[in-house]
């Protein structure tokens, strides 16, 4: 029988696990600190450990390398509900089988458990991973589950050298992420941004793949492109859904072969580079409409990160907000009124992190105090999002978004499983449609009908259904 000793100073944590642990054919024991947990071992190890980062005198991570020098082998996993980055990613680097974001989900976490207890053995120690100072974890914030599971992606996938495709909207910090799986990996050569937005379809190309001299009018010099200059480094790919699709061929070819070869010349260059993609398109989407390669697509997509977007994790406003002041604020010790951070709370933020980061920015140079009030901050747009997309191509997208995860694409998942999505999204939509036709229409059921194009029979059935009758 599979030994798995539980330590966390949560007596509830410890009885669910127990409880659930004991009905899946588990030996289950318990300690309360690391301590505990560090001297219930003397005798026996058990075959997994399960362990809370944040308790009581010794932390879960440095038990973790106590833990290792009783048994360097033995499957030790990481629970936390005030993670970090840096939190996750010294939890993967010290050895640990996997990372756990509380409030846990016991099912992922008896998964999770069987998998460690099947390899019985943990990952190298992280004292054959270099130490970096990175920058970009203080920028990365966030307290929320969803954040929290964006750190541990990040910590699981950095140092495994496969590309990797960051999904969300813009303004989410996609470029954040990007610079934190490389300083985190174990390549040692530049990090690369390329925004392929910001260049034309002319020189696209060039500026990818490089180019000899006289390879075009104006080559006046050979040119080294981007994807040679990461070489041994990562280049960071954003807004790879807006490469011409002749160059996709090319940018296959190169992640395939690693062999760059430059406009106008017969012969390739090496370049052993790390591939992190962004978009804020569902390239699912333009694969089926033919203009994005699937090929491509599937080459990108071995391991797909999603941030959220901040409507979706407003925990982490009032964090970001704070943060936002710390560094524009330096020296003039700044901080929100209650007033303003309701107003926070309250907006739509379609611009997400960047607009909440330039409301702050912009309420630091009004305000001539030490308190930002209401008035300090601007005005939000509501006609122009982040994307400068209209109102209905963002409804178009959202709903594309949504329908891809219920067909599971984001995930590993099956879209044969997926039903009823039609239905699904009429009861997500038409609530807030009835409510607001309702609303302007003043109450009155037969205008709302005729504003509706519905017959009255049909609306009064679908406020019954909805139950909006009884608002």
């Amino acid at each position: 029988m599979t030994r798995v000793l539980i330590v966390d100073d949560e007596p509830a944590i410890c009885w669910a696990f127990r409880e659930c642990l004991t009905d899946e054919g588990f030996e289950v024991g318990v300690a309360s600190s690391a301590a505990q947990a560090l001297a219930s071992t003397d005798d026996e190890m058990p075959d997994v450990i399960v362990m809370d980062v944040r308790m009581p005198g010794m932390d879960g991570l440095e038990a973790m390398q106590q833990f290792r020098k009783k048994a360097a082998s033995i499957p030790i996993i990481i629970m936390t509900a005030f993670g970090s980055l840096s939190t996750a990613v010294r939890a993967i680097d010290g050895g640990a089988f996997d990372y756990l974001i509380k409030p846990i989900d016991l099912d992922k976490a008896v998964a999770v458990i069987r998998q460690a207890a099947a390899i019985n053995s943990a990952p190298a120690s992280g004292d054959e991973m270099p130490a970096v100072d990175c920058a970009s974890d203080e920028l990365i914030v966030g307290s929320s589950s969803a954040m929290q599971e964006v750190f541990r992606q990040i910590a699981l996938v950095a140092e495994r050298d496969v590309p990797v495709l960051i999904t969300g909207e813009s303004g989410t910090g996609k470029d954040l992420v990007a610079r934190a799986i490389h300083q985190h990996s174990r390549r040692r050569g530049p990090f690369v941004p390329i925004c392929v937005p910001a260049f034309s379809d002319t020189v696209v190309e060039s500026e990818l793949f490089g180019h000899t001299k006289g390879a075009f009018t104006g080559a006046d010099v050979a040119r080294i492109g981007l994807l040679q200059q990461a070489d041994q480094g990562t280049a960071f790919v954003d807004e790879i859904g807006e490469i011409p699709l002749p160059l996709q061929v090319k940018l296959l070819r190169v992640l395939e072969t690693h062999e760059v070869q430059p406009v106008g010349s017969g012969t390739c260059r090496h370049s052993s580079f790390r591939l992190v993609a962004a978009t804020n398109r569902s390239l699912e989407t333009m694969v089926a409409e033919g203009t994005f390669r699937s090929d491509l697509f599937y080459r990108l997509n071995v391991f797909r990160i999603h941030l959220p977007p901040l409507r979706e994790r407003t925990d982490d406003i009032l964090l970001l907000a704070e943060r936002f002041l710390s560094d524009v604020g330096i020296g003039k010790g700044m901080r929100l009124s209650d007033e303003a951070q309701s107003i926070l709370l309250k907006r739509e933020w379609t611009g997400n992190v960047r607009e909440l980061r330039n409301a702050i920015e912009a309420a630091s140079v009004v305000c001539r105090g030490e308190v930002i009030r209401s008035e300090h901050l601007p005005e939000p747009s509501h006609q122009i999002n982040s994307s400068g997309r209209s109102p209905v191509e963002s409804l178009q997208l959202a709903v594309t978004h949504w329908i891809d995860d219920g067909l599971n694409l984001h995930g590993s998942g099956s879209f044969e499983t997926a039903s009823d999505l039609l239905a699904q999204l009429s009861g997500h939509t038409e609530p807030p449609l009835l409510r607001r036709v309702l609303d302007v229409a003043g109450g009155n059921r037969a205008l709302a009908a005729r504003m509706l194009g519905i017959h009255r029979d049909t609306l009064r059935e679908k406020l019954r259904r909805y139950g909006i009758d009884a608002e």
